[in-house]
C-alpha cells in the first residue's frame, strides 16, 4: 500500500478545517481510507489521508479551499469502478466521495435533458425517468456514477447508436484547484460561443477539478426492441460482417463481440450453453416494429454472407435480459477462469476498417501466451478489450502483451483507450499518441491547477 508523503502537520490542521465544516462526514479511519485507495484495476493501491462526503457544490468548493490552503491532493471517487487507477490516491490528501450528492435537479421532457449531481449512479438515474418514456442509454458495464463516467469520457454497449459520454454532455458544473465554481456549457443544443469549456472536462479524470452537476441529452424509450445473436467460424468473419452492417447505415443500436474463449467463460459463469465460437450479440431499436424487422432482416443477410448461419432470436424479455446480463458480467466469467490470479483489463479502438485486422492480430498474440485471456468488445465502435488472467511470474509477459497492443492500435490509425481512460496505467502510451500536443495538455493543466493537487500523477506526470 503506498502511504502518503504529505506533512504530517498540513493533514493535522486540514482535519480541523474539514471537521468544523463537515462533522462527523470526514474520517481518517482505516477501513474507509483503505476502501478509497483502490478501484477494479490490479495497479497499486494508494491510501489517502482522509476521505470526504460533501453534499452540495458550495461544500465541495469549501473542500477544495481548505486542500489549497494546506497543500493537499484531492482525488474525486465516485463508485470506486475505475480500470487505470483513476482513484488512486497515489500521494495521499482528501479522497473526495461524492455519493452522497445523488440527486436528480431537474427533468425537460420537452427538451429531452436532465441535470443530475455528479454521485448519482447510472442506475439510479434510468430509475428516476420512469414514467417519462426517455432513458439514458449510456452504459459502461459496471454501475458507475455520472460524474465518473463524465471524467473518464465512458461509453459501452450503446454507443454505436448513441454515441458516448462525449456527444451526451451539454453542460457541467466544475469546482475549480482554487475553489472557485464554473458552469460551462448551456442547456442549448448548440453554440458558437467562446471555448468548449464543457469537453475538456470531459475525460480529464479529475485533474483539472472536481464536477459536481451534470446536464445530459436523454433518449426517447424505443417502440421496438429485437435481440439476436450469431456464430462463426472465425474471428474474421464476425468482424468483418460488423464493418459491412456499419458501412451500410443498418440501425443497430449494440453489437457486440466476443470471442470463443470469452463465450466458454460466460456458459462456465452464467450456466449457459452457448455455442463456443466466435459471436456477435445484436440488439436493434426502431419506432415501430416494422422499423426493427427491417434493420434485422438487414442485417441477418450480412452475416449469412459471412459464413454466419443467421440470428437466433431473443424473443421474450427474460431471454434478452439473460443474454445482456450475461454479457455485462463477462469480467468476472473471465476472472473465474483463473481464481487468484491478477487481471490485466485493457482496450483499444481502432477506425472500424482495422477492427478484423487487429482483433485477428490480437488474438493470435494471445494464443502464444501462457496466460488465459478473453476479447470482447464494443465492435460497432470500434473498440474492444482484452482480459489476462496471470500469475505474479507472468507478469512482465503480460505487459509486454499490452504494449504490443498499443503499438498495434497506434499502427492502425487508433487510440491506446477508447474507454477505460489513462489514468495511472496509459500514461506511458500518451506520448506515442499525442506527441507535442501533450505538453499542451501540460500548460493547461499549469494554468488550472498549478500546484498540481488535482488527482496528481494522473494521464501524465507535470515533472
Amino acid at each position: 500500500m503506498k502511504k502518503s508523503a504529505l506533512n504530517s502537520t498540513a493533514v493535522a490542521s486540514a482535519l480541523v478545517d474539514l471537521t468544523a465544516l463537515l462533522g462527523e462526514r470526514v474520517t481518517t479511519a482505516e477501513a474507509f481510507r483503505e476502501h478509497h485507495s483502490h478501484g477494479e484495476s490490479t495497479h497499486p493501491p494508494g491510501m489517502p489521508d482522509m476521505v470526504c462526503f460533501p453534499r452540495n457544490t458550495q461544500e465541495v468548493a469549501d473542500i477544495i479551499a481548505i486542500s489549497a490552503r494546506h497543500g493537499l491532493p484531492v482525488i474525486p471517487f465516485g463508485a470506486g469502478t475505475s480500470l487505470e487507477a483513476q482513484v488512486n490516491a497515489m500521494r495521499g490528501g482528501i479522497s473526495l466521495d461524492m455519493r452522497q450528492m445523488n440527486r436528480v435537479l431537474r427533468v425537460s421532457a420537452a427538451d429531452m435533458d436532465a441535470t443530475v449531481e455528479a454521485g448519482i449512479s447510472r442506475s439510479e438515474l434510468v430509475k428516476a425517468l420512469d414514467n417519462t418514456g426517455l432513458t439514458f442509454f449510456i452504459d459502461p458495464g459496471a454501475d458507475a456514477t455520472l460524474g465518473g463516467m463524465v471524467s473518464t469520457r465512458a461509453s459501452g454497449t450503446t454507443a454505436v447508436r448513441y454515441g458516448t459520454m462525449r456527444e451526451n454532455v451539454l453542460c457541467l458544473t466544475v469546482v475549480l484547484a482554487d475553489g472557485r465554481i464554473i458552469h460551462t456549457g448551456t442547456r442549448a443544443r448548440k453554440s458558437s460561443a467562446g471555448y468548449d469549456l464543457t469537453h475538456l472536462f470531459v475525460g480529464a479524470e479529475g485533474t483539472l477539478g472536481v464536477i459536481t452537476e451534470i446536464t445530459l441529452r436523454l433518449h426517447a424509450l424505443p417502440e421496438a426492441v429485437a435481440v439476436a445473436l450469431c456464430v462463426f467460424p472465425t474471428v474474421q468473419s464476425a468482424v468483418e460482417s460488423v464493418i459491412e452492417i456499419i458501412q451500410l447505415g443498418v440501425g443497430v443500436a449494440r453489437i457486440e463481440f466476443l470471442d470463443d474463449r470469452m463465450i466458454a467463460a460466460i456458459n462456465r459463469n452464467s450456466h449457459t450453453e452457448l455455442a463456443e465460437h466466435p459471436t456477435l450479440l445484436f440488439e436493434f431499436h426502431g419506432i415501430s416494429q416494422a422499423v426493427v424487422e427491417e434493420s434485422a432482416r438487414l442485417a441477418d443477410q450480412i452475416v449469412q454472407e459471412h459464413a454466419s448461419s443467421g440470428l437466433e432470436w431473443q424473443t421474450t424479455p427474460a431471454g434478452r435480459e439473460r443474454l445482456w446480463k450475461a454479457r455485462h458480467d463477462a469480467y468476472y466469467a473471465s476472472r473465474a477462469l483463473r481464481p487468484g490470479s491478477g487481471a490485466l483489463t485493457t482496450d483499444v479502438c481502432v477506425p472500424i476498417s482495422r477492427l478484423a485486422d487487429c482483433i485477428v492480430a490480437t488474438r493470435e498474440d494471445l494464443d502464444c501466451a501462457s496466460f488465459p485471456s478473453t476479447i470482447v468488445g464494443h465492435v460497432g465502435d470500434g473498440n474492444f478489450h482484452v482480459l489476462c488472467m496471470y500469475q505474479q511470474d507472468e507478469a512482465e509477459e503480460v505487459d509486454a502483451f499490452a504494449h504490443r497492443l498499443v503499438e498495434r492500435a497506434h499502427a492502425m490509425g487508433g487510440t491506446c483507450t477508447g474507454e477505460h481512460g489513462v489514468g495511472l496505467g496509459k500514461k506511458k502510451y500518451l506520448f506515442a499518441e499525442h506527441g507535442e500536443a501533450l505538453e499542451v495538455m501540460r500548460t493547461i493543466k499549469r494554468t488550472l491547477d498549478p500546484d498540481n493537487r488535482m488527482n496528481p500523477g494522473k494521464i501524465f506526470d507535470m515533472d
